[in-house]
């Protein structure tokens, strides 16, 4: 099955994808319905006022070319690390077909082979094969078998990008949720310092209170966000990404 014929009841997983050539262009994976988003020329004037507080996005998801330690992002929500041998497999558990899309097109740009499959609750799974390229990821994060991110964890757009597309929910009538891992306790407060460093400071939910996640409000952070993640993926309904100001 192809991911352009992906919806919820879906019940066989596409082939693996093949990883792309090293030396030529990335096929795109998910048919895209309009042209390539244009990078947003950054401002050389010093900031001032307000826009000391907001900061130049110079961290942005248009900023800068994908890498393999933009998947940290994942790691920040609910994604998982797992080692074999010298290798590595990441993998995360979405809760739209919108998001398969999405996460399998990020990880081919970045030279990784990635499959989906159903799981239960009308849930995907989407994961990479396992590669040595992971293999630093998951000894940065991985103490023992816990996730944990390194003290040196920082979020840049793409990162925050990628957290988003794969667990970052609207919150009427004004916030945005970005769910973290239900198993990873140990992250949720570093996570949410992390995210105060880069003037998204939000506030922890329960998994009682429609947790775990970090509720992120208020007109300047909403903004923040917006203009850290850039525009919506092809595949992303309006509505389910922030809106740029």
């Amino acid at each position: 099955m192809s991911l352009s014929g992906l919806d919820d009841t879906a019940a066989e997983p596409p082939a693996l994808f093949p990883a792309p050539e090293s030396d030529g262009p990335v096929p795109a994976p998910v048919r895209r319905r309009g042209g390539p988003a244009q990078s947003s020329p950054l401002r050389q004037e010093p900031i001032q006022g307000v826009e000391a507080d907001r900061q130049l996005v110079f961290f942005g998801a248009e900023a800068a070319e994908p890498t393999i330690a933009d998947l940290a992002g994942l790691l920040a929500g609910p994604g998982e690390v797992v080692r074999m041998g010298g290798t590595a497999r990441l993998s995360v558990q979405v809760d739209a077909a919108w998001r398969v899309h999405v996460l399998v097109a990020e990880l081919a740009s970045r030279g990784l082979a990635a499959s989906w499959e159903p799981t239960e609750g009308e849930r995907h799974a989407v994961r990479t094969s396992y590669t040595r390229v992971l293999k630093p990821l998951a000894a940065a994060w991985l103490h023992g078998t816990a996730k944990r991110p390194p003290a040196t964890f920082h979020l840049t757009g793409r990162r925050l990008r990628l957290w988003l597309a794969a667990a970052g929910t609207p919150e009427p009538p004004d916030g945005f949720l970005l769910r973290l891992g239900a198993d990873d306790q140990e992250c949720w407060e570093p996570i949410g310092v992390v995210l105060a460093a880069a003037g998204l400071a939000g506030s922890l939910l329960s998994p009682v209170a429609g947790g775990p996640a970090y509720l992120i409000t208020g007109r300047r952070r909403l903004d923040r966000l917006a203009e850290l993640v850039g525009g919506p993926p092809p595949a992303a309904p309006a509505t389910a990404w922030p809106i740029r100001p």
